[in-house]
């Protein structure tokens, strides 16, 4: 049987989740619907959005229903077209590609972003050795320009697992009267995430990386802020978000927000550690390894063997793990996280990610990892 590590491109759904979507995926549950059926989806509908509240210390009526992580993302970055927006230069691609001419981004020197003029004045934040944000950069460019600015930074990096300083950013974005958007779908079910906290106006989570079913997020919003919606036509949301919502997904969603486990998610970290260890021994190189991490994600690169080889070789041997991001499917590239940490592009070829999750377990890792040492026993130049 195969052995799945690849939680953080899409976890497995979750038992409790799939009995709450199987629930209500035969029913007609449209909750704008009047009657009777209609109005026990809409019930179904505020009882998930209050679970999904209590879980991140938020109201519940600040939860705007999304199809995934990514319209989440584009609803607050296209949401306040008047401010310039400043993101880092870790950020997912969905919230790249919406900085304004970062699709056409070049990587010169390994981590000197080069976009195409914009008419928004966007900026990227650079990050140190370790993918942590440059707070000092990050001040100098809010206080640099009167315009009213929107930042985005993400809670915990998808590649690397590096958790940020959000509630220094939040601080910070304060300060300069900037709106603070952080992208937070790695991080739920993972560690704690407290929007109260955190400090920031929005956030971004999803579903299925949680064990949730695909089809379900949400961007929350504080009730003091008032958005321009990305979908129009209907009144969903509070006007917020046209579309019927996904009852059966956003149900499934609701389960496995309580079905997470944070003291399994521990045990996962001291496995991974044991795992990079032996990794280090063998000549690897893990990435972030001195700043907090998500507890069940490693990224690990093995010397002079390209990553495409290894995910050949541990594909054949029955493992599932990535070289990054699941949203460039049918691609390896470079990963522009390492790139930004300034790691050499020959070295950022040869990282995959490994990504553990709520049903993996300590024999998993282990035999992940002999399968690791014995490529690299074979492969890498001594």
């Amino acid at each position: 049987m195969a052995i799945y590590l690849d939680y953080n491109a899409t976890a497995p759904l979750h038992p409790q989740a799939l009995a709450k979507m199987q629930e209500w995926q035969l029913l007609p549950a449209n909750p704008s619907s009047v009657h009777g059926f209609g109005r026990a989806a809409k019930k179904q509908l505020e009882d998930a959005r209050k679970i999904i509240a209590e879980s991140i210390s938020a109201w519940p009526n600040e939860i705007i229903f999304t199809g995934s992580g990514t319209e989440a993302n584009a609803t607050a970055l296209r949401g306040f077209p008047d401010r310039r927006l400043l993101v880092s230069a870790i950020e997912h691609s969905s919230v790249l590609s919406l900085q304004g001419g970062v699709a056409d981004v070049a990587i010169q020197k390994n981590k000197d972003w080069i976009a195409s003029a914009s008419p928004r004045n966007d900026e990227i934040i650079q990050v140190d050795a370790n993918g942590i944000i440059n707070l000092a950069e990050l001040e100098q460019k809010l206080a640099a320009d009167s315009k009213p600015a929107l930042v985005s930074v993400m809670l915990a990096n998808n590649e690397t697992g590096v958790i940020q300083p959000i509630a220094e950013v939040a601080a910070i974005c304060k300060k300069y009267g900037a709106l603070l958007h952080c992208d937070a779908v790695q991080a739920l079910g993972k560690i704690s995430v407290d929007f109260s906290l955190l400090g920031a106006d929005m956030l971004t989570i999803s579903a299925h990386k949680a064990g949730g079913a695909l089809g379900a997020a949400a961007l929350v919003i504080k009730n003091s802020i008032s958005i321009r919606p990305l979908l129009t036509g209907g009144g969903q949301e509070l006007g917020r978000r046209a579309g019927t919502e996904n009852i059966a997904a956003i149900s499934a969603f609701a389960a496995a927000v309580e079905a997470i486990d944070f003291a399994k998610m521990q045990k996962l970290r001291t496995w991974l550690d044991a795992m990079e260890k032996q990794m280090l021994q063998a000549g690897g190189v893990v990435f972030g390894g001195d700043a907090q991490r998500l507890p069940n994600t490693s990224c690990v690169a093995m010397p002079y063997v390209g990553n495409e080889v290894q995910l050949i070789d541990f594909d054949l041997n029955n493992y599932a793990v990535s070289a990054g991001s699941a949203c460039s499917s049918g691609r390896i590239e470079k990963s522009h996280v390492l790139l930004a940490m300034g790691v050499a592009p020959e070295l950022a070829a040869c990282a995959i990610r490994v990504s553990a999750g709520w049903n993996t377990t300590e024999d998993e890792i282990k035999k992940f990892t002999e399968s690791w040492l014995r490529l690299a026993g074979r492969l890498v130049k001594k």
